[in-house]
C-alpha cells in the first residue's frame, strides 16, 4: 500500500508493480502483465 500525497491510495500485488509504478513512472495500461491492461477511464 502506497498513499500519494494528495491522498490517493494504491495497492500492489507484488514488489514487482509497485517498482514499475512508483520508480520508473510505468503507466499501467499499458503493461500487458497487468490487470488494467488495454482499459480506459470511465467518462472519457
Amino acid at each position: 500500500m502506497h498513499v500519494k500525497n494528495d491522498g490517493t491510495i494504491l495497492y500492489f500485488c507484488s514488489r514487482r508493480c509497485r517498482v514499475s509504478t512508483l520508480s520508473f513512472k510505468r503507466d499501467s495500461r499499458k503493461l500487458k502483465w497487468t490487470a488494467y491492461y488495454g482499459k480506459r477511464e470511465k467518462g472519457r
